[in-house]
Parts: C-alpha cells; sequence; structure tokens
C-alpha cells in the first residue's frame, strides 16, 4: 500500500506539473515559446515574448497547480508520510520534463516555489525577501532557482529530518542547476538577459546585440 501510494502521488503530481500555461498559449498564438526569446517554456520567457501580465498569469498558475496538486495528495493520504515530498519533486519534474512536449519544459522556479509555500508559508515568505535582494544583486534571475532549490533542501533536512525527502530535493536541486546550464554560460559570454529587462527593456536589448556583434 505504500508504494501504491508513493507511485499515485508520484504520477498525479508529474501530470499535473506537465501544465505548461506559457507554452499552451504559444501554441494558441500559432508557435512554440521553445523556439522564440529565450527558448524556454517558462514564465521568464512569457515576460519575454507576452508581456509582464501573461509572464506574471503564468507563473501564478504554476505556483497554485503546484499547491493544489501537493493539497489534493495530502488530503487522499493524510497520513502517507511522504505524501509532500514525492508529489511537490514530481510536480517539479513534470514541469520540467513533459511527455508532450519531448521532455523539453519549464526551469522549476514557480513550481518549486509552490512547494515551498505549501510547505511553510512563513518560510516561503523569508525564501522571497531573500531572492528578491539576490536577483536585484546579481540582475540576474537565474541564479534564484538555483539558490532556492538548493537552500530548501537543505531547510527541509534541517526541520523534518527525512533523509529521502532530502535525497529528493537534492536530485531535483541539481536537475534545476542542470537546466540552468545555459543561462549561466551565457552570463559569462555576456548574451544572458538581465532582470534590468523588465524596466529597461530597449538598453538590455542593445547591450545584448552590441555584445552578439563582438
Amino acid at each position: 500500500m505504500k508504494i501504491l501510494r508513493a507511485m499515485i502521488c508520484c504520477l498525479l503530481g508529474y501530470l499535473v506539473g506537465t501544465i505548461n500555461p506559457s507554452y499552451i498559449i504559444s501554441r494558441f498564438r500559432g508557435f512554440d515559446i521553445r523556439e522564440q526569446g529565450s527558448h524556454n517554456a517558462g514564465a521568464s520567457n512569457a515576460v519575454i515574448l507576452f508581456g509582464k501580465s501573461v509572464g506574471v498569469l503564468c507563473a501564478l498558475f504554476d505556483i497554485l497547480k503546484t499547491c493544489a496538486v501537493i493539497r489534493l495528495v495530502k488530503y487522499l493520504f493524510p497520513f502517507c508520510r511522504y505524501a509532500f515530498v514525492v508529489t511537490g519533486t514530481a510536480c517539479i519534474l513534470g514541469h520540467i520534463f513533459p511527455f508532450y512536449m519531448n521532455f523539453r519544459g519549464g526551469k522549476g522556479l514557480a513550481c518549486l516555489g509552490g512547494m515551498i509555500l505549501v510547505y511553510n508559508w512563513r518560510i516561503f515568505l523569508i525564501f522571497l525577501t531573500v531572492e528578491i535582494v539576490i536577483a536585484l544583486m546579481t540582475n540576474y534571475i537565474c541564479f534564484v532557482p538555483i539558490t532556492a532549490s538548493f537552500a530548501f533542501s537543505a531547510v527541509y533536512a534541517y526541520y523534518s529530518a527525512d533523509w529521502l525527502g532530502t535525497v529528493l530535493l537534492t536530485v531535483v536541486s541539481c536537475v534545476i542547476l542542470f537546466r540552468h546550464t545555459e543561462n549561466l554560460r551565457r552570463i559569462r559570454m555576456g548574451t544572458e538577459l538581465r532582470l534590468s529587462y523588465l524596466w529597461n527593456k530597449e538598453a538590455e536589448l542593445a547591450r545584448i546585440r552590441e555584445t552578439e556583434n563582438r
């Protein structure tokens, strides 16, 4: 029964995670979001291609879908110790590796945020504050999911003493890091869009063009 519950948690988390609003919106508009902008099927690329409002809505959807599926599984299996961590990590992996998108989805930040929010809303607010500071100080959003994922793994390990859950979260953190290696490479090359794109779009695009033409 424990294995069956874990499989159900994993399956539900993964399937809900594959629901990608930015990809769906791009398809309705006649193209694949992964072929334009930053080539990522996530909220950050939705901001670039569709504007801030759509990008924020995509991020909120990804946060809420993670919250919803974790709450559902915890309701179905109230005494299952691993319902939270198995469902949450499966949801993040479903977002990153959706089967119907040839396993090329988003990068998992908003889903991670949803998982932290369900875990503890106070910790979520602390993470949110710290990661905003990190984003503003570095001027790059890609450092946020990398630092947040490993930091949450450490926080979860400290408060839960759950070694299996900690291993799952650490694996997901490594996957998130891997998914951002291209961003880190572009940072070294000077071609990664900075956070300041949100309020200084033309200057940032001009900087990218100038760097690429060197």
